[in-house]
């Protein structure tokens, strides 16, 4: 089965763009879980332009599925996912100024690096997962950090899914494969949406879990959160 992880930060933008507190990012995560989501993903930046910290603070305390929060492993980073402890802390190698996570991490010039601070999230009790291109000579190295699993980098699969799905899908049937042999889970994530999901999911039967906001939070907008998540669900538990 493929878990539904809901990215909340969009629900946090809308808050932010008034002040105040609505809407309310515990109640949507605790809503959200109570329609059918799997997971609840928090990607704080250090402006905290959307998600702030305290936030993850306090969802921490609520969320009852599987907690992932995301980030650029940084002083900070580290300190909360050591505090709160999730399921998940998946790495992404974003710089502070960054609007969207929009490429992986080059596994083979920051192989060490990464060994070093997966090793500390392991000793807090925390699965790793670390962002990854669909390139096959990153997975390797990526095994060699001692990550749990990657998440794949989904962008340019979903830029391409309408001229051509199946051109689209292939580098990422091929680098699932790679992963599948070297041990490691699968996650994937960025713009999938109820149009590209399913294709995603008949082609890599095995991914572990999928990561979705910004569509997810825009199609609630139309159909409700709950209708909406139960939508994306439908998606993933196609044969």
């Amino acid at each position: 089965m493929t878990k539904l992880s809901v990215n909340i930060n969009k629900i946090a933008t809308l808050r932010n763009a008034r002040g105040g507190d609505n809407p309310n990012v515990v109640k949507v995560a605790m809503d959200a879980e109570c329609f059918g989501a799997q997971g609840i993903t928090v990607h704080p930046r250090p402006d905290e332009r959307h998600i702030r910290y305290q936030d993850v603070l306090d969802l921490s305390k609520v969320v009852r599925t599987e907690f992932n929060i995301e980030g650029y492993p940084d002083h900070r980073f580290m300190e909360l996912v050591r505090k709160v402890k999730p399921a998940q802390a998946t790495l992404v190698p974003d710089p502070p100024t960054a609007i969207t996570s929009n490429n992986g991490w080059d596994t083979i010039s920051n192989q060490s690096m990464l060994k070093d601070i997966v090793a500390e999230l392991h000793e807090s009790g925390v699965r790793v997962s670390i962002f990854i291109n669909p390139e096959l000579k990153y997975f390797e190295p990526a095994k060699l950090t001692g990550t749990d699993r990657v998440e794949l980098y989904t962008e340019p699969y979903a830029s391409n899914y309408h001229k051509d799905r199946d051109t689209a899908v292939k580098p990422y049937i091929k680098v699932a494969e790679v992963a599948r042999e070297l041990g490691l889970g699968l996650n994937a994530g960025h713009d999938l949406d109820l149009q590209n999901l399913a294709f995603l999911k008949q082609s890599i039967p095995y991914l572990d879990e999928v990561s979705i906001g910004h569509a997810l939070v825009c199609d609630t907008l139309y159909y409700g959160l709950e209708n909406t998540i139960q939508m994306y669900r439908r998606k993933l538990e196609l044969e």
